[in-house]
């Protein structure tokens, strides 16, 4: 059924209705998430070319990175003597022509025509003179007005069977019967605030731009809607949860947590003075505390939970402490052993391997509702264990669980009054992403390293070096100290020629640490194998870890002084700094991060980041920038919101400015029912399914 002749065009038509279109193309746009015509309204180029940096064809010359634009006045498809397919063209402008290749591409023959203006860029080479590789390239079609400078070039995300040059196509054909359809829907200071354009202006200035500051303001403004509905989210599900979340509301009786504090050895630092004072401050209100705390390796997060913990059992209340692994659960009871020692308290350790007689013992404690903390695996929330009275659920390394088994833990079985939470990460990310990931929970950031903590000294060191490296390595050794060593694979691969964990291990073990006590630890070895490596790491009876990044986040072994990290080009710098956090644990140790390989200039700029800071938020935000969030966020990336236009790192100013616009409509207008906000609560519903629920709409 096709619209009566005639029908007017609006954002809500089926985009198969469009001129241009059909059911065949519809089809391909699905894939881009394109089914009406506001969604293909609303398809924004991910990129620009600005044709005003154009070059001349007959000025190019070998080893030049140019961008040229010029028409195809021949083509065609070329064998090499080893069976390569190479399309190639001949492409002209005004000042002359040149050879333009694409080996092992021969079907660019079908979309690639002669007189297609195609705009290209990449350096040029030499091969039987001058020819051009393009890196990236857009085909403008037959259009001879894309030759002239000056002109701004969207492109925009394609699909196979689907180019830009159609997409182009099929926006512009509609773009002015379109954008006088789009209304502005949010207030007038938000806009001013954030300094962008109105929504029409802004859709013009993205599909249409007269410069790359035109279009970049036009992207803006969409950015700052998604920062502003995300932040807006977040902000009502927590408004919501309090109205909902009975929680128990604590009373600082200073009993526990003064004694713990006047029996520390050291100073808090501000940042844990500050974070501490958060977390009261959340547990003794009346709604139920959800809040993450984050803070780099070293920073004394688990100081901070203690005073959580401690508040919670003043107050007659149980305390879980969940983390991931057994050994990491076990390091835990031994840290809090000594920590609260002068207090009298032990705490309760319950894993999957302890024995029938201590998981008894403990089940009968827990039974009894008496105030206490258990620290354990998984196995805190199996059918065995029932806290009688738990107050206060303590996640580490929370992006290391599924969400069943947190939202087990934080549950409590079905308890009247569900514990508050409290959420624990080793992954330092800015303050200002943490709150635009994490806006439903309460973020509270250790930004600062505690006084005493040895810095660990880095270093890079050439292939050439090995020798040297290990001989080092050796002799830290015979002075009584423990390294690791560390590769990027475990078993070798024929495309990617690097020296595997296992194959290195053989090597070592025979040569460079030839009579040393060496183990490998990797990813594919049966779980009980890895903690019985670590522990004997752990306790001396192994010199040296040959390993992958199944250490990145693993137990504290104060002995280790090395760690030796082979190709570091093939790790994040988040990555690298995790595993830089395993050693510098022992006091008055003098520890160090060897990076060992040779890189390329690219890899050599990303690594000086890491070289030149041991600040983990500012090694987070250059990884961040470089490689994306999907490599921080583990789990929790299901529950992440995603962005089309907006970069929550790159906008991070923006970001600001649309949470504080975020707290400001909805202190005015909670629920957006007024009629000025009807429509941004439409367009959030329109945009995000949990605003249904959020909202309570439809």
């Amino acid at each position: 059924m096709t619209p009566a002749a005639g029908a007017r065009l609006t954002l809500e038509t089926p985009v198969t209705y469009l001129k241009g279109v059909g059911r065949r193309r519809a089809e391909l746009l699905k894939r881009l998430n394109i089914f009406t015509a506001r969604d293909l309204l609303f398809h924004i180029p991910h990129r620009y070319e600005d044709a005003s940096t154009v070059q001349q064809i007959a000025k190019l010359r070998v080893g030049d990175d140019a961008t040229v634009i010029g028409k195809v006045i021949s083509k065609g498809i070329l064998p090499t003597r080893k069976g390569l397919r190479v399309f190639q063209a001949v492409v002209q402008d005004a000042s002359g022509l040149i050879e333009v290749g694409w080996p092992g591409q021969p079907w660019l023959d079908r979309q690639i025509n002669q007189d297609d203006v195609l705009l290209l860029s990449g350096p040029v080479r030499f091969f039987h003179g001058r020819q051009f590789a393009p890196r990236e390239w857009v085909n403008l079609g037959k259009d001879a007005d894309g030759t002239s400078g000056g002109r701004v070039l969207s492109v925009y995300p394609a699909t196979e069977g689907m180019s830009v040059k159609v997409i182009r196509g099929l926006i512009e054909a509609h773009l002015d019967v379109l954008l006088p359809q789009v209304e502005e829907y949010l207030p007038a200071w938000m806009l001013t605030d954030a300094g962008v354009p109105s929504l029409p202006v802004a859709l013009a200035a993205v599909h249409r731009p007269v410069s790359l500051a035109s279009a970049l303001a036009g992207r803006n403004r969409l950015a700052y809607e998604e920062l502003l509905f995300v932040h807006i989210l977040h902000r009502r599900a927590r408004q919501l949860a309090a109205e909902k979340r009975d929680g128990i509301a604590y009373v600082n009786k200073r009993e526990l947590t003064s004694r713990f504090r006047e029996a520390l050895p050291f100073q808090l630092t501000k940042a844990q003075v500050r974070c501490v004072r958060e977390i009261v401050a959340d547990m003794c209100s009346d709604s139920r505390m959800h809040r993450l705390l984050q803070g780099d390796v070293g920073a004394g997060k688990t100081v901070v939970a203690v005073f959580a913990a401690l508040l919670a059992m003043e107050n007659g209340y149980q305390v879980a402490i969940m983390a991931p692994t057994e050994l990491l659960a076990e390091q835990h009871a031994r840290t809090l052993d000594k920590l609260l020692a002068p207090l009298g308290i032990i705490p309760v350790l319950i894993t999957g391997s302890r024995s029938a007689k201590e998981r008894k013992l403990a089940a009968t404690r827990l039974e009894s509702g008496e105030p206490l903390i258990a620290v354990g695996t998984h196995a805190l929330v199996a059918d065995g264990t029932k806290f009688a009275k738990l107050g206060l659920a303590i996640i580490d390394e929370q992006h290391r669980f599924g969400v069943d088994q947190r939202r087990i833990l934080s549950e409590a079985r079905g308890a009247a009054i569900k514990p508050d939470v409290l959420l624990m990460s080793a992954t330092p990310i800015p303050r200002s992403l943490a709150l635009t990931m994490y806006g439903d929970l309460g973020v509270s950031v250790l930004d600062e390293r505690p006084p005493g903590r040895e810095p660990v000294t880095t270093a890079l060191r050439p292939e050439s070096a090995h020798g040297k490296v290990f001989a080092f390595v050796n002799r830290q050794i015979d002075a009584g100290r423990q390294a690791y060593v560390v590769y990027p694979l475990v078993e070798e691969s024929e495309k990617v020629q690097l020296k595997a964990a296992t194959t290195a291990f053989e090597e070592l073990t025979s040569g460079a640490l030839k009579g040393r006590r060496v183990a490998l630890l990797h990813g594919k070895m049966p779980a009980d194998e890895k903690d019985a490596v670590m522990r004997s790491f752990r306790d001396g009876s192994l010199d040296v870890l040959v390993a992958t990044t199944v250490i990145e986040v693993g137990i504290d072994v104060p002995n280790a002084t090395v760690m030796l990290i082979e190709h570091p080009e093939r790790f994040g710098l988040s990555q690298l700094h995790q595993m830089r956090g395993r050693v510098g644990r022992g006091a008055g140790l003098e520890s160090y991060c060897i990076l060992l390989g040779d890189v390329g200039e690219e890899a050599m700029n990303r690594l000086q980041v890491f070289l030149d800071s041991e600040d983990g938020f500012e090694i987070a935000r250059e990884d961040l920038r470089l490689r994306g969030m999907g490599d921080l966020f583990g789990e929790r990336q299901s529950g992440v919101p995603t962005f089309r236009v907006a970069d929550p790192i790159k906008d991070e100013e923006l970001s600001e400015v649309a949470r504080v616009g975020a707290e400001r409509i909805l202190a005015e207008d909670p629920e957006l029912k007024r009629p000025a906000h009807k429509m941004m609560q439409q367009m959030l519903v329109r945009g995000y399914g949990r605003a249904l629920e959020m909202f309570r709409v439809g």
